[in-house]
């Protein structure tokens, strides 16, 4: 086993490292102030990023891609962590692994443009009555003689207004669903209220409603009743990477802010570091960050040797959102009431933290699965060589 960083991962992450505190960080503060990141950085953000070829960086290099591995997009995905949201999705985008199932004419009009960066996609699965449930969606697509007609809504959309088209689940039967490639402009597609979030400042999550949109037949990504199979696989890639390492990564962010505080903050003649009770949530946090770290970057390895990694990734998904959670809670403690003030970014963290226990999949949910998983397979899901 080999745990040490090549040199090209080094230079991946100091890249995407300097990248973020030269280009992002100082935005952070406008978009938490303002709500919103205008069109005009967000267009900038976009393009350095892919003029250093930060964007797109999961797909094949034949594409226009990074072609990076798993673990390679990992530790990228991790160093995203350290910053906001919407800044993320502006500079280094979402390009979706179902793509890849396009043939023919899909490609010209729908991948090659969405690694480019020169179209821009959100993938819709949650509906206000399916959440963790994302086989129990209502909205159906209809064959007709020139293609489909779609009808239905979409909840909690990220990237809904700046996205010009929707990878969008829907029934094709009474237990098949089907993936849909949608653009934004068609006859009957409408944009609905952005949903205000605790957190997330500046990311729009936006409803989609469908409305008999005609679709022609090269609209259907993959085949017929492909679609649940092709969201799964594509939450699976998103609960790793955008969860997981995002969250290893804004743990340590956290973490590092409140060793500082810990060293500089004094209080009854001695810096508040020196306190046990506070040592012991450093240390819990530590501990914590770097068990995470592990889990993730083991399951990244598992998908690049081609393993299935379902199982470890919902362990992942559960430690990591909690590991962070924790962390967070532990840095308001630490800075006491400063914690509790807009003036410093803790109070912001904490906010942003509490959606990663819920979206992708409960921890709820992914606990139920890693019992099912564990009843079945024994030791085989926890002991080495088992």
């Amino acid at each position: 086993m080999e745990f040490s960083l090549n040199d090209e991962q080094k230079m991946l992450i100091e890249t995407v490292r300097r990248f973020i505190a030269e280009e992002l960080k100082p935005l952070e503060d406008t978009v938490e102030n303002q709500g919103f990141l205008d069109n005009a950085t967000a267009q900038a953000l976009h393009e350095k990023a892919k003029a250093l070829g930060l964007y797109g960086m999961n797909m094949p290099i034949e594409l226009g891609g990074g072609g990076l591995s798993h673990l390679d997009r990992i530790l990228c995905e991790e160093q995203f962590g350290h910053t906001t949201d919407i800044l993320i999705r502006r500079a280094f985008g979402n390009v979706y692994e179902p793509l890849l199932h396009c043939r023919g004419e899909q490609i010209e009009r729908w991948l090659k443009p969405a690694v480019a960066g020169t179209r821009t996609c959100a993938i819709t699965i949650t509906e206000s009555g399916a959440g963790s449930d994302a086989a129990g969606i209502k909205t159906h697509a209809q064959k007709t003689d020139t293609g489909w007609v779609l009808n239905g809504s979409k909840h909690f959309i990220s990237d809904g207004e700046w996205s010009d088209f929707f990878l969008v689940s829907a029934k094709t039967g009474e237990k098949e669903i089907s993936m849909f490639m949608v653009d934004k402009g068609l006859p009957g597609f409408t944009v609905g209220k952005d949903q205000k979030m605790m957190g997330l400042r500046g990311t729009p999550h936006l409803e989609l409603f469908f409305d008999q949109v005609p679709l022609d037949n090269a609209a259907l990504l993959g085949e017929v009743g492909q679609g649940f199979k092709l969201a799964m696989g594509a939450l699976n890639v998103v609960r790793l990477a955008q969860v997981g390492a995002r969250a290893v990564g804004k743990a340590s962010h956290v973490c590092e802010l409140m060793l500082q505080w810990a060293q500089e903050r004094q209080q009854f003649n001695t810096p508040i570091g020196n306190f046990q009770m506070v040592q012991q949530m450093l240390a819990d946090s530590v501990i914590e960050i770097n068990a995470a770290r592990w889990m993730v970057y083991h399951a990244a390895w598992m998908l690049d040797q081609g393993h299935d990694a379902r199982e470890h990734i919902a362990m992942v998904k559960v430690h990591a959102a909690e590991t962070l959670g924790r962390v967070v809670d532990r840095a308001v403690q630490v800075y006491g009431g400063m914690g509790f003030c807009k003036e410093l970014p803790i109070e912001r963290y904490y906010r942003d933290a509490r959606i990663y226990r819920i979206y992708d999949g409960t921890s709820e949910i992914h606990r139920g699965v890693i019992a099912k998983s564990a009843l079945k397979k024994g030791a085989a899901l926890f002991d080495v060589n088992r």
